[in-house]
């Protein structure tokens, strides 16, 4: 069955890829349409989301804000799609790191990087950073249960002969190069919730008090890797700037949740200015009402 799934979506999907740029997000506005206004996709945990997190916004402002994130959704799904037929000159222009030099500057400490990154803007094109960068970068990724659309997930993510790392090995991946002297720049989504037997910090995340997933801090602060926030923003349609800002760079002499706290500083910030380009379908503050574990640390 997921053969026979894969088999007729395929080519949907590569034929979708190699749409003209202009005809391709005609298409996204298409899917917009279907998924707003028929479909409904999660427009109700949405909607949760943004009034629990946005209580001072009236509901015309939620709304606003709400078919503005559908609409950006639907072209950032559909730009990884993109990414099976777009050129590395295209790619690069479409994503681009306009702190380089102070980028390559941390390359050159002899140190590996993590990169923490959130959900907001796109995280689907992060992989054009390993065009332009010195050392490897390495993408962490989420395996699918379908393992043919997890191929092409990974087919697509590693098109440039990029690195991906699936979640669950990342650790004993990461612990590995450092015993073999491996510098690498790792990008790690980290706004996820953690389960709920993992909840060992729970802090205010845009207001709410949630467990925080602590798994860049703890691999940082282990291996004492140079730590930066990786600072995505949505120019127009189909273009992005990203730059990196520094959180730690001895992230093992940091005080316990340091780079935990900044992190989230650093995102918040960007959510509350431009609240469509994060990812709300995902129920991030899903435990918000759990008892919280004994031993549990609060902040």
């Amino acid at each position: 069955m997921q053969l026979l799934i894969y088999s007729l979506v395929y080519p949907i999907i590569l034929g979708i890829s190699k749409l003209p740029w202009r005809l391709f997000y005609a298409f996204s506005t298409g899917i917009y349409f279907i998924i707003y206004y028929i479909v409904r996709y999660r427009r109700k945990t949405v909607t949760e989301n943004l009034q629990l997190v946005f209580p001072e916004k009236s509901k015309e402002e939620i709304f606003s804000i709400r078919k503005k994130f559908y609409k950006h959704m639907c072209d950032m799904f559909l730009e990884m799609t993109k990414s099976l037929s777009i050129s590395r000159e295209e790619l690069i222009k479409r994503y681009k790191v306009t702190n380089l030099d102070e980028f390559h500057e941390f390359e050159k400490k002899n140190k590996s990087i993590i990169a923490l990154m959130g959900h907001y803007g796109s995280f689907e094109w992060s992989n054009a950073i390993d065009l332009v960068s010195i050392n490897p970068c390495v993408g962490i990724y989420k395996q699918i249960e379908n393992k043919y659309f997890d191929r092409l997930a990974h087919r697509i993510r590693g098109r440039f002969n990029s690195r991906l790392i699936a979640s669950h090995k990342v650790a004993r991946q990461i612990i590995k190069d450092k015993q073999e002297d491996t510098v690498c720049a790792y990008g790690m989504i980290s706004d996820q919730s953690p389960k709920i037997g993992n909840a060992k910090y729970w802090t205010n995340f845009m207001g709410v008090k949630v467990p925080i997933f602590l798994g860049g801090e703890f691999l940082a602060q282990r291996l004492d890797v140079i730590v930066l926030y990786l600072h995505v923003e949505k120019v127009k349609r189909g273009y992005y700037e990203v730059r990196f800002i520094p959180i730690s760079e001895n992230s093992k002499t940091e005080e316990k949740y340091h780079v935990t706290k900044e992190y989230l500083r650093l995102l918040e910030g960007q959510i509350r200015e431009k609240p469509q380009y994060y990812l709300w379908t995902h129920k991030r503050w899903k435990h918000r009402n759990t008892p919280i574990p004994e031993g549990a640390v609060v902040d």
